[in-house]
C-alpha cells in the first residue's frame, strides 16, 4: 500500500518500464513511488489545486501533471523539481505525450489543441496552435506513428490534425452530443469516438474518407458484441431488435426481428456463424449470422430471460431467467436438455466453465450454484453473500470462480470443493463488474457509487491497486489481451485505460 497523500488520490500512471508509479490527488501534490519497495522517491509541490491527471514521458525522464488551477507542470526526475509551468491555455481537459516524447498535446476549454515542445523544458513554449473547435476539447490522442492527432470536443466534432503543419485534415461530424473520448486503432486507419448522444462511431480515415458506424437503435442499447472473424458488430436494444454492422464499411447489414420485448443479451458462437439472444418475452432465439434467419425459438421459461451464453464447444447454450431456473439447450434440435432448479429467486447471470463441463448461475437469492452439464445435477451451492449476486466468472484455468455482490464484497471460490478461499472487502458500494486477467493471477472489479476500479491478487486476495477518476460508476471493465491494460467505461460514456 502506497500511503502519504493527505486526501483522496485522483490519478495514477506507471513509468514506461513499470518500476515506478506517479500519483496525483486533491492535496495538490504529485508523488513518485518505487513499485518494488513502495518508497516515495519524490513529492512535487507547486499546484494550487487538486491534480486531475498525471503522465510519464515515453523516455521516463519527465512527469506531467494537470491541475484544477489551470496549469500543466513538467517535473524532471533527474533534477527532482519543476522544469516548466504551462499556463494560459484555459482549463486543460486532456493531455498526452507524443510517442517519441518530442511534443505534448493539450486539449483545453478555449477550443484549441495546443502542441508543446518538450525539448524546451525551461520555457514550455507553444510551438503550434490548432484552432477549429468551437468549445472545450474533452479528449486528444496521437496516432501510433505520432504524425497525426485526433481531438473530440464539446462542439460534437471529431477533428484529425497533421502534427507537422498543424492543418486540420478532416472534420468528422455526426454526433449529436459532446464527444467524450477519441482514440486511434493500432494501425492508425480507424478512429473511434464516444459521445453523450449514447453512440459509438468508427471512422475510416485511411483513404481520407470518413465512414461511420453509428450504433443507434430506436431505444436504449442493452448489449454489444464484436465478431473479429467477420469484422462485424452486433447490438441489441429495448426496441426488441438486434442489428448487425460491418466495421470496415460502416454498412448496416441487417436487423434481426422476432422478439416482442427488450433483448437483454446477445452472444456469438465460438465459430461466429451463430448468434443467440434472450429477451424479456421469455424466449431465447438462435440466429444464422450469414442469412439472418431465426433457426430456433427456444421457449420454456415462464418469465423474462436475462442472460444467455454459448458453451465453449458451441454445441449448447445456457439461459438464465427470472423464473429461477437455468435451461440447457441443444442448438441443432432446439430441445431443452436440462432444466436446472434450486434457486429461490430470479437469476441474473449464467456462465460455462472453460472446459464446458460445468455451468455456474447466480442471482437475487444470494447464492451461486455449480451444475454438471452432463447430468444436470447441482454439484455445489456457494453461500456466504448477504445480498444478491451481480456477476460470476470462472478463472481462465477453471479452478476458481469469482462472485460479485451487492453486499460490497467479492468472493473467490474453489471449484472442486465449493469452499470460499477469500472474502475481498474494499468497495464502498455494491460490486457490479468483475473480470480476470488473461493469466488468472489478478481480477479487476468495479462498483456502484464509489466510482472506483480495483485490482486484486487472486492468490492472496490483496488489493494491488485502486484506480480513481470516473465521475460516475463504471458499468464495464475489460483486460487487454496481454493483460497490461485495463479499460473501464462509466454510465455517462467515460472511458479510461489503466
Amino acid at each position: 500500500m502506497l500511503s502519504g497523500h493527505s486526501q483522496g488520490v485522483r490519478c495514477i500512471a506507471y513509468s514506461p518500464n513499470g518500476d515506478r508509479i506517479v500519483s496525483g490527488n486533491y492535496d495538490c501534490t504529485v508523488r513518485v513511488w518505487d513499485v518494488a519497495t513502495g518508497d516515495c522517491h519524490y513529492i512535487f509541490i507547486g499546484h494550487y489545486s487538486g491534480t486531475f491527471s498525471v503522465a510519464y514521458s515515453p523516455q521516463g525522464n519527465l512527469v506531467a501533471s494537470r491541475s484544477g488551477d489551470g496549469a500543466v507542470r513538467l517535473w524532471g526526475l533527474e533534477s527532482g523539481g519543476c522544469c516548466s509551468i504551462i499556463s494560459g491555455c484555459g482549463f486543460v481537459y486532456d493531455m498526452v505525450f507524443s510517442p517519441n516524447g518530442d511534443t505534448m498535446a493539450l486539449g483545453s476549454s478555449d477550443g484549441r489543441v495546443r502542441l508543446l515542445d518538450l525539448w524546451d523544458i525551461e520555457t514550455g513554449a507553444c510551438v503550434r496552435r490548432l484552432s477549429g473547435h468551437n468549445g472545450g476539447i474533452n479528449s486528444v490522442a496521437y496516432s501510433s506513428q505520432g504524425d497525426q492527432i485526433v481531438s473530440g470536443g464539446m462542439d460534437k466534432e471529431v477533428r484529425l490534425w497533421d502534427v507537422e503543419t498543424g492543418i486540420c485534415r478532416q472534420t468528422m461530424t455526426g454526433h449529436t452530443g459532446a464527444v467524450e473520448m477519441v482514440l486511434f486503432s493500432p494501425k492508425g486507419d480507424y478512429i473511434a469516438s464516444s459521445s453523450e448522444d449514447k453512440t459509438v462511431r468508427s471512422w475510416n480515415v485511411g483513404a481520407g474518407v470518413s465512414r461511420k458506424i453509428s450504433i443507434n437503435h430506436g431505444g436504449c442499447v442493452t448489449g454489444l458484441k464484436y465478431s473479429p472473424k467477420r469484422n462485424q458488430v452486433a447490438s441489441c436494444s429495448d426496441d426488441s431488435t438486434i442489428r448487425l454492422w460491418d466495421t470496415v464499411t460502416g454498412v448496416h447489414i441487417r436487423t434481426l426481428t422476432g422478439h416482442s420485448s427488450t433483448v437483454y443479451t446477445i452472444s456469438y458462437s465460438p465459430q461466429e456463424d451463430r448468434l443467440v439472444s434472450c429477451s424479456w418475452d421469455k424466449t431465447v432465439r438462435l440466429w444464422d449470422v450469414e442469412s439472418g434467419v431465426c433457426l430456433h425459438t427456444l421457449a420454456g421459461h415462464s418469465d423474462g430471460v436475462i442472460d444467455v451464453v454459448f458453451s465453449p464447444q458451441g454445441d449448447q447454450v445456457a439461459s438464465a431467467s427470472s423464473d429461477r431456473t437455468v435451461r440447457l439447450w441443444n442448438i441443432e434440435t432446439g430441445e431443452c436438455q436440462h432444466e436446472l432448479t434450486g434457486h429461490s429467486r430470479g437469476l441474473r447471470v449464467v456462465t460455462y466453465s472453460p472446459q464446458g463441463d460445468q455451468v455456474a448461475s447466480a442471482g437475487k437469492d444470494e447464492t451461486a450454484r455449480l451444475w454438471n452439464v452432463e447430468t444436470g445435477a447441482c454439484e455445489h451451492t456457494l453461500t456466504g453473500h448477504t445480498k444478491g449476486i451481480k456477476r460470476i466468472m470462472y478463472s481462465p484455468n477453471g479452478n476458481q470462480i469469482a462472485s460479485a455482490s451487492e453486499d460490497k464484497t467479492l468472493r473467490l471460490w474453489d471449484v472442486k470443493t465449493g469452499m470460499c478461499s477469500h472474502i475481498i472487502i474494499g468497495h464502498q458500494d455494491g460490486v457490479t463488474r468483475i473480470v480476470y486477467s488473461p493469466r488468472g493471477d489478478q481480477i479487476a472489479s468495479a462498483s456502484y457509487d464509489d466510482r472506483m476500479v480495483r485490482l486484486w491478487d487472486t492468490e492472496s486476495g490483496e488489493c494491488l491497486h485502486a484506480f480513481t477518476g470516473h465521475k460516475h460508476y463504471a458499468f464495464a471493465i475489460a483486460y487487454s489481451p496481454r493483460g497490461d491494460l485495463i479499460a473501464s467505461w462509466s454510465d455517462v460514456g467515460e472511458a479510461m485505460l489503466w
